[in-house]
């Protein structure tokens, strides 16, 4: 049998193919999901192996040849290069972009698979007693030998040494050779902590448990729809306990990094140190550290936002996904997966379950669990003796507001306060106010970039659009009519702070956006201030929608419920329930019963009467009544082909020549093509945007229609000329 003397390679480029290479050369051809270090055009880029040929469409004396192989074993397990193959199929997204999403920034690049091991150091015996007769001109060699003596002998790394000392590896060096100091040399840096003991479960929890329990070992998906406060995360954790005693690894996916460090330390007091942790707020070096411990198995758990749903696991056991209604699983640009989608995939291919957890799911996963894919686990109670809250819905045609406050607030806001308990005031929107309009001649400040009003923030004196980011001084008087007539109108979260602060002076009023959160610990540190009881009145947006337990919070506010009524999106409506319901949920998650008020102007929309009677469920069944009436998902397959270009009229015309060019695709494959249309919001960050949506019933052959339609397009000349892409099960009309 001949050698095989070709590789397949996925590099990283928008390109829809794999790219042939040489390694007659070489004394071992690369295995397939390796990473090999190849020649294209005039620079040198890491690919991942795909497949080895003994044939090539190119004579072998023009194939170029791999440079260097950088892996001795494939860097991505079977069970995940199946899935990502999967994945690029079915999203129709270029190959060698997928693969990339799955490896860490590092391993993009030519460096080692394995990182670095973390490096600790502590003093030791000899170095405490020699401390006092280190003399005065070694005053950085004291300060370091101190600052170990205060860690108590735990051991600590270089950085943390080094804040106060800019020559911290110079002093550690000397330190080593003196005998002075010890390296602890570590898989990954924290301390083993006391395991929690675990809480009794429930009638519910448990049985929810045994159901998990008996579907080991076999693909099984479950939707866990508990509501809010019934204990869905100690089922979870009940389950990744079982799974890791069978010798297993756990992958739980939370939506946002704002909910990963109360999962973390849930997870850290029940198992100790065998987590590790995914997330884009990790350095490099962390994501790389956390992503080889996944692949090596030393993790029992790997908990991370969407990406980690393509975390290497040794030995997968059960995939957990909390929140997953949660629009945040689906990416929005490049390669635009749903992680959710993913997640359920993974665990067919892998053999294993999955499980789907949320208070308001998703109606794809009602209309799966109505038809029986899913097996549907309710929670239908909350855990202990709390109460669901009582919801009241406040008419704002017969309510007068000040700065969005309508009296019945601002009275349950003070009758909270007076009974020592803490409230949540929800505005989903930032800024001081979403419009500055001219009293006098009606002038609005517009964005130059986008079809959208620019936000004011007061407290910078900055007008900033939300849509582009665009930001400039905010004016003091008026443009077009040069009068001092400016309004600021409507409210956003640092309005209604302004005036919680004025109304209640006594009260210690936090406000939780983007705007004054960062970084994960700067949200963790704000939370935690919450949960000990530091804060009265916590203001804030979708942020504090979801996920939280507080557990002082008895009351929760909603101050502007109607956005979601007015969408051009046709999931709306389902956006605007589950949003209300999960923030209604933060209310009486203890003893003390919680109370819930709804502002709107249409308190007769039958949206608000299920969420006044809890009832997720029967709106579910409502709306998909109406999708499969309507021809919508998840009983019709969409994509929709997205295009901008900073040509005005540009972008319709390629969709245009893309719809004329599937028309007779389409009429063979049972697909419909709907009419190109500007985007809602056609102008952004100075680019015209349209799209145009196309559907079918059968999804094999609705699929096959998109890969023979990408192809051409891809080909076209006119593709060339404008930005565009194709999202597959698109989360958002727009």
């Amino acid at each position: 049998m001949s050698a095989k003397r070709i590789v397949q390679v996925a590099l990283p480029v928008r390109l829809r193919r794999l790219f042939d290479y040489r390694v007659d050369h070489l004394a071992k051809v690369p295995d397939t999901g390796a990473r090999v270090l190849v020649p294209l055009q005039k620079r040198k880029v890491v690919g991942v192996v795909c497949a080895s040929s003994e044939t090539s469409a190119l004579p072998l004396s023009k194939l170029k040849a791999v440079s260097r192989v950088l892996d001795d074993k494939p860097l991505l397990p079977k069970e995940l290069f199946r899935l990502l193959l999967w994945a690029a199929a079915y999203y129709h997204h270029p190959i060698g972009d997928v693969l990339q999403t799955a490896l860490p920034v590092r391993l993009r690049r030519d460096s080692p698979a394995e990182p670095k091991p973390v490096v600790l150091w502590r003093i030791s015996d000899a170095g405490r007693e020699h401390l006092d007769t280190i003399p005065a001109r070694y005053a950085a060699q004291r300060q370091v030998l101190e600052l170990l003596v205060s860690a108590e002998g735990a051991a600590l790394p270089s950085k943390s040494l080094s804040s106060t000392l800019p020559n911290v590896a110079t002093v550690l060096a000397r330190l080593e050779t003196q005998g002075f100091v010890e390296k602890v040399v570590v898989d990954t840096p924290g301390l083993p902590r006391d395991r929690e003991a675990p809480p009794t479960l429930n009638r519910a929890q448990q049985a929810a448990s045994v159901s998990l329990e008996e579907a080991a070992g076999t693909y099984a998906p479950f939707l866990l729809d508990g509501i809010t406060g019934s204990g869905k995360t100690e089922v979870y954790l009940d389950c990744a306990c079982r799974t890791i005693a069978r010798g297993r690894q756990a992958l739980v996916l939370v939506p946002e990094i704002a909910l990963t460090p109360q999962l973390i330390a849930r997870f850290e007091g029940r198992l100790g140190s065998a987590l590790a942790v995914l997330h884009s707020g990790l350095t490099d070096t962390e994501r790389h550290r956390a992503w080889w411990r996944a692949r090596e198995g030393s993790a029992a758990v790997v908990l991370g936002t969407r990406s980690a749903v393509f975390a290497p696991l040794a030995r997968p056991g059960v995939i957990i996904v909390d929140e997953e209604h949660d629009l945040s699983y689906k990416q929005r640009e490049g390669f635009r997966y749903q992680a959710r989608d993913i997640a359920v995939k993974r665990a067919q291919l892998a053999d294993i379950p999955v499980v789907l957890g949320s208070a308001t799911p998703s109606l794809e996963s009602m209309a799966n669990a109505a038809n029986g894919r899913y097996r549907h686990l309710k929670l239908e109670s909350r855990a202990g003796s709390a109460k669901l809250p009582k919801v009241e819905i406040l008419d704002l045609n017969r309510l007068a507001l000040n700065d969005g406050l309508s009296a019945p607030v601002v009275g349950a806001l003070k009758e909270c306060l007076l009974r020592g308990e803490q409230s949540l005031v929800f505005v989903n929107r930032r800024g001081f106010a979403p419009v500055i309009v001219c009293t006098d001649c009606g002038w609005q400040a517009l964005c130059p970039r986008c079809d959208a009003r620019q936000t004011l923030h007061r407290a910078s004196g900055r007008a900033i659009c939300h849509h582009c980011g665009r930001q400039a001084p905010a004016p003091s008087t008026c443009p077009q009519c040069q009068k001092e007539t400016l309004f600021p109108a409507g409210e956003g979260t640092q309005r209604v702070e302004e005036a919680l602060v004025r109304i209640f002076p006594e009260a210690a009023v936090m406000r939780i956006d983007s705007d004054v959160l960062g970084a994960p610990d700067e949200m963790a540190r704000a939370l935690q201030a919450v949960r000990d009881r530091k804060v009265d009145i916590l203001v804030g947006t979708q942020m504090l929608s979801k996920g939280h337990d507080f557990a002082g919070v008895t009351l929760v506010c909603v101050l502007a419920a109607d956005q979601g009524l007015y969408s051009l999106d046709f999931r709306g409506s389902e956006r605007l329930f589950q949003q209300l319901s999960q923030v209604s949920g933060r209310a009486g998650r203890r003893e003390t019963r919680g109370a819930v008020l709804v502002q709107t102007a249409h308190p007769e929309d039958p949206a608000f009467a299920r969420l006044r009677e809890h009832n997720f469920a029967g709106f579910a069944k409502e709306a998909l009544v109406e999708r499969q009436t309507a021809g919508y998902p998840p009983y019709v397959r969409f994509a929709l082909m997205r295009a901008e270009s900073t040509q005005s009229g540009a972008a319709i015309r390629f969709l245009q020549s893309a719809a004329l060019a599937g028309e007779n695709l389409a009429s063979r494959s049972a697909v419909e093509i709907m009419t190109p249309v500007p985007s809602p919001m056609e102008r952004r960050a100075g680019r015209f945007r349209a799209q145009l949506l196309v559907r079918s019933k059968d999804e094999r052959r609705f699929h096959r229609f998109l890969e023979d339609w990408v192809q051409g397009i891809e080909a076209s000349r006119e593709a060339a000329r404008v930005r565009w892409s194709l999202d597959v099960d698109p989360q958002e009309m727009y």
